[in-house]
């Protein structure tokens, strides 16, 4: 049973880089930081896996990218990419996907998961943000113009849908016994 668990847990873990490494193609070039759905792949794992497995999706992506695989907004790929200017918003999305993640799989409190959501996505910006600066050289208030101020509203939106989507995807696959 725990083979069958562990084989389990590896498949989904797979399924949801593959699913952010598609979301990340969906795409508005809008400015230095590509408008994408990456970061809904990122909470809809932290909805569905546990939060080792959520953080090793994430992981998963990253590492996919890192060596060459075109996962990242607009088909990029490598190091450059990874340790680029935008490398930060994309490792900020382990941060999203665990604490998403831990409060999802702790509480059945939409609040709580909400909350954990948006501090996952703070943490996302922050990381991001100096992380463009420190490449770009960037001051700060132009970074956050560039780089968060316009991505507000659609990642809550984002956060929202995931939410919304992960309780009926989380009921149904209970029910199938995939969870």
């Amino acid at each position: 049973m725990k083979q069958r668990t562990a084989v389990r847990e590896l498949i989904l873990t797979a399924l949801f880089a593959a699913l952010t490494a598609v979301f990340s193609q969906i795409r508005l070039p809008i400015g230095p930081v590509p408008f994408n759905l990456g970061v809904f792949g990122a909470y809809l794992a932290g909805m569905l896996l546990s939060p080792l497995w959520a953080g090793a999706s994430m992981g998963v992506y990253m590492l996919l990218g890192a060596v060459g695989i075109p996962v990242f907004a607009g088909f990029m790929a490598g190091p450059t990419a990874l340790f680029g200017p935008t490398g930060g918003y994309i490792m900020g999305y382990l941060f999203i996907a665990v604490l998403t993640s831990f409060a999802a799989h702790r509480t059945q409190n939409t609040a709580v998961t909400a909350a954990a959501m948006l501090l996952g996505l703070v943490i996302c910006y922050g990381l991001g943000t100096v992380w463009f600066m420190t490449i770009t050289g960037t001051q700060l208030q132009k970074a956050l113009m560039a780089c968060v101020v316009p991505f507000i509203i659609p990642d809550l939106g984002k956060a929202a849908a995931a939410l919304w989507l992960g309780r009926q995807l989380s009921h149904r696959m209970r029910k199938a016994g995939v969870l």
